[in-house]
């Protein structure tokens, strides 16, 4: 038996550029070679190879293969967890992590190296001050006198070579945001690290990263690094290998290039947008700031767009073992997502960030059918038949999504959207669950 209303819903298919690499192997051990151009290792140096929290596709692949690459130069490679405060700051919460993106010693024939030490190797663009202080000055090249960290792994191999996906940050806005530069002023400086940087608020957070990459590349033995940037449908599009004294202007341009190439949802203006499952698998922030348009930072102005009057949160995903970090960018989510929440990780995650508010508990439903009517109710519309509702996956995977009639009729006629399936009407299981076919999450059990 379902309960049933009479919203009817369209499933819509968004097109976007075929831009992935082909042969990815082939452009992995590329890349190694192009990043390593500038390198002077004698044969038997270890390496020291970024492994972050954030979820990048074919990870194990690319990290395999470019150990298996650096083994044919003759040098030792071995990864290093470089995820800031990510998995509680502790070598066990660091690993569990890693094996969560499929990255294990077995994955990537070669030894992962965690734990919670660090090297203080100075200040940002001044005097060193004490470990405790937060900056001094923002100038236009920067800020100064913040501290600057390193896992003591990779500051004590023979070179460092940083991995990671360049891709617009959910907190700021600047030339530098994730990226190689932020693995190496958040990701490598642990704990520590994430605190020192964080301590600034978001508005400082842009000045930061590049001023404390800066003092990493002059005190720590980075080589390069390797930039990937994938494309709106989670596919490796970019795969760059950089020398280390090429970073800056690299990255500049390829966060360009992945803004470009970023998924969005199909409509700026929507009344309740559903999303199936949040969580860190699929962003830093559980959701994507930049997709949903909504920052909730202290002091930092919300986008105009896209307009959203209602998020619902009907899931979080167990790969993110009860973080709910990015849980307060919604309005209503449901009492099973509520009780899964792990308020040590997610209180630990924004409280190192600053962002306070996102650890948020909305308002909870006993299911995703008391959510939506209560969603329809804070909406004041006359017609339901009339909402414009939104129903994604998640905030990551966006190329098939389930819209409302008004916004179907919006895309008809748009050539990058296809309509695939619809109309089908709302409608929960008796235990109240969503019901869409195809859809993770939202299947009853």
């Amino acid at each position: 038996m379902t309960a049933e209303s009479p919203v009817r819903l369209y499933k819509i298919r968004q097109h976007v550029p075929d831009s992935r690499i082909a042969d990815l192997p082939s452009a992995i051990r590329g890349s190694v070679e192009q990043s390593l151009k500038e390198a002077a290792l004698p044969s038997g140096a270890a390496v020291a190879i970024t492994a972050g929290s954030r979820g990048i596709r074919s990870i194990d692949v690319i990290l395999r293969t470019v150990v298996d690459q650096l083994r044919q130069r003759g040098y030792r490679p071995f990864l290093v967890s470089a995820m800031g405060s990510h998995g509680s700051g502790e070598a066990e919460g660091q690993r569990e992590v890693l094996a969560s993106l499929g990255i294990t010693e077995r994955s990537v024939g070669a030894e992962i190296r965690c734990s919670g030490e660090v090297v203080r190797l100075g200040a940002t663009a001044g005097e060193p001050v004490p470990a405790t202080s937060a900056a001094t000055s923002n100038t236009a090249a920067g800020v100064a006198g913040l501290p600057v960290y390193m896992a003591k792994e990779a500051f004590e191999a023979d070179g460092i070579l940083i991995i990671n996906r360049i891709k617009p940050h959910t907190a700021f806005q600047g030339d530098y945001e994730s990226g190689l530069l932020k693995m190496l002023a958040v990701g490598l400086g642990r704990a520590p690290g994430a605190n020192s940087v964080h301590s600034l608020g978001a508005k400082q957070l842009a000045a930061a990263i590049p001023s404390i990459a800066r003092v990493c590349l002059e005190k720590a033995p980075v080589i390069g690094g390797i930039a990937i940037v994938e494309n709106a449908e989670e596919q490796t599009a970019i795969m760059e290998g950089i020398p280390a004294g090429s970073l800056f202007a690299a990255e500049k341009r390829l966060l360009l290039e992945a803004k470009r190439m970023m998924p969005s949802l199909p409509v700026h203006r929507i009344d309740l947008c559903l999303v199936g499952e949040m969580g860190k698998n699929y962003s830093g922030t559980g959701m994507d700031a930049n997709i949903i348009g909504r920052m909730r930072i202290h002091g930092v102005a919300e986008p105009k767009l896209p307009d959203i009057t209602y998020v619902g949160v009907l899931g979080l995903s167990s790969a993110s073992r009860g973080n709910a970090a990015g849980i307060g960018l919604a309005d209503f989510t449901t009492d099973a997502v509520v009780r899964s929440i792990d308020k040590q990780a997610t209180y630990l995650n924004c409280l190192t960030s600053g962002f306070v508010m996102r650890a948020a508990v909305p308002m909870s439903f006993a299911n995703d059918r008391e959510l939506v009517d209560q969603a329809m109710f804070a909406l004041k519309t006359p017609d339901p038949r009339k909402v414009r509702l939104v129903y994604i996956k998640n905030t990551l995977h966006l190329d098939e999504v389930w819209v409302s009639e008004p916004v179907c009729e919006e895309l008809r006629d748009r050539p990058d959207c296809t309509v695939l399936e619809g109309p089908l009407a709302l409608s929960f299981d008796r235990n109240g669950r969503l019901l869409l076919p195809g859809c993770s999450g939202s299947e009853a059990d």
